[in-house]
């Protein structure tokens, strides 16, 4: 049995659009989910990723060696492209930064919220924990709300 190049690519970018969309699950409200550009490159992390490993188990139904090569590389470098735009947040700016600091915040509001916490020091933490995370979202908030109608601290680039 054949594997068809076509299909296998479905497979990887559809893989990889899911992923994209996992990550956004643990988020604690939906008004906490905004574009992120790390998630995104993460998600093109585990796509490349996926694409290596796959094809590795799977080389005896793809039989195009140049192609599968191509596959390898190509693979390869999204895989260091986006790793690098991750380790290096080389396009996040204030706007970007705080639309992917939200979803990071209210992770952190749903694991100390919903936690089974016995220690009351450990729920006192946690309470503590919520109450910081839910004024710096609302904070953020405001601020891309400002930084995006043009106000006076606006500094953000194109691609937020």
């Amino acid at each position: 049995m054949h594997g068809s190049y076509g299909r296998f690519a479905a497979m990887i970018a559809t893989s990889t659009a899911v992923m994209l969309g996992l990550m956004y699950l643990n988020t604690y409200a939906l008004d906490h989910v905004f574009w992120s550009q790390t998630r995104f490159w993460m998600a093109l992390v585990m796509g490349a990723t996926m694409a290596i490993v796959m094809l590795a188990f799977m080389l005896h139904m793809y039989r195009n060696r140049m192609a599968n090569a191509a596959i390898f590389m190509g693979a390869a470098v999204v895989l260091a492209g986006s790793l690098y735009m991750v380790r290096s947040q080389a396009t996040v700016s204030d706007v970007s930064w705080m639309k992917a600091m939200i979803p990071h915040h209210s992770i952190a509001i749903l694991t100390s919220e919903r936690a089974t916490l016995r220690d009351p020091r450990v729920r006192e933490l946690a309470g503590e924990i919520i109450e910081a995370q839910r004024r710096e979202i609302d904070e953020m908030k405001a601020l891309i709300e400002d930084l995006e109608s043009g106000g006076s601290g606006s500094g953000d680039q194109p691609g937020s």
